[in-house]
């Protein structure tokens, strides 16, 4: 079975895309600061697996811990290397740098710093950890190759692939993949998405910090998928969301009108079942082509 990692996947837009990839079969390495939340989202991750009619329950890994620990970023491809490989990365971890949000003018640099280190340099030190297993998975070539995109694929529980898929035929050369003897690579590679924001192109008063980060978590991506191009890298705006991190960023506002995370879930399902272009993508342009869409 194919294996991601997902980062931030106690709640919000990581849990529930975590439980979507378990109800097709996947197994998960999750993370999340906090261990209790993270206890009680692993349980119903493999409940949701189990639900989806696939017989045994998903392997779920959840080790709690803070993204910007390099031992902590190591210890979740280590659990991946265990499951047998690693076919998609999700960076989905993310702080504002100030509760609420202000304007620059009375920004806290260190709040800015935390933003910088846990939006940018953190998901870069990951990336570089998974890098050699990522380049060994075969998952989303074989993905495209046997499963042809349907309009009821974004919504079917299964995978398309059957039991006796291995995503990983040359995962024993996994720790070696990064040394220029190493062999070559085998298929297309997997996919490292990544979670970004419109405040990453869009100037709105006292998103300052948060979406300078998220500015330059984009141009990583980009030239992270002009560097890798055996890898599906695709950095996603989400859109508004009802989310714990909106909460604490504008406290006062209203949050019952926006969307709950669950809704922007089969926008990023179809980046997998259309085994999409490296780019950068809205989810609302994914949800709103369905012949199909263009990376922006």
């Amino acid at each position: 079975m194919p294996v991601a990692i997902i980062t931030g996947a106690s709640k919000g837009l990581g849990r529930a895309f975590a439980a979507a990839l378990a109800g097709r079969g996947w197994d998960l390495v999750v993370d999340a600061r906090s261990a209790g939340p993270l206890a009680d989202a692993a349980r119903e991750l493999r409940a949701a697996g189990q639900g989806a009619g696939r017989g045994a329950a998903p392997r779920v890994v959840a080790l709690p811990g803070d993204v910007t620990d390099a031992g902590h970023r190591a210890a979740l491809v280590a659990a991946a290397r265990e499951l047998g490989g690693l076919d998609l990365l999700v960076n989905n971890a993310s702080a504002l740098g100030a509760e609420p949000l202000v304007r620059l003018a009375d920004h806290p640099l260190t709040g800015l710093r935390t933003a910088l280190e846990v939006n940018v340099v953190a998901p870069l030190g990951l990336v570089q950890e998974a890098l050699p297993l990522l380049r060994t998975s075969s998952y989303l070539s074989s993905y495209e190759e046997v499963t042809p995109v349907t309009e009821d694929a974004l919504f079917e529980a299964g995978d398309g692939k059957g039991e006796a898929y291995d995503s990983h035929p040359d995962i024993e050369n996994a720790r070696n993949a990064g040394l220029s003897d190493s062999p070559l690579y085998a298929g297309k590679g997997g996919g490292i998405l990544t979670i970004s924001s419109d405040a990453a192109v869009e100037a709105y008063p006292t998103w300052g910090g948060y979406g300078a980060a998220k500015a330059a978590l984009d141009q990583q991506s980009a030239v992270l998928a002009v560097e890798e191009p055996g890898l599906r890298v695709w950095w996603v705006d989400p859109g508004d969301m009802r989310t714990d991190l909106y909460a604490a960023a504008v406290p006062d506002d209203d949050p019952s009108g926006r969307p709950l995370p669950g809704t922007v879930v089969p926008a990023l399902l179809r980046l997998l079942d259309g085994a999409l272009p490296s780019g950068r993508y809205t989810a609302a342009s994914l949800s709103e082509a369905p012949g199909g869409v263009s990376s922006r």
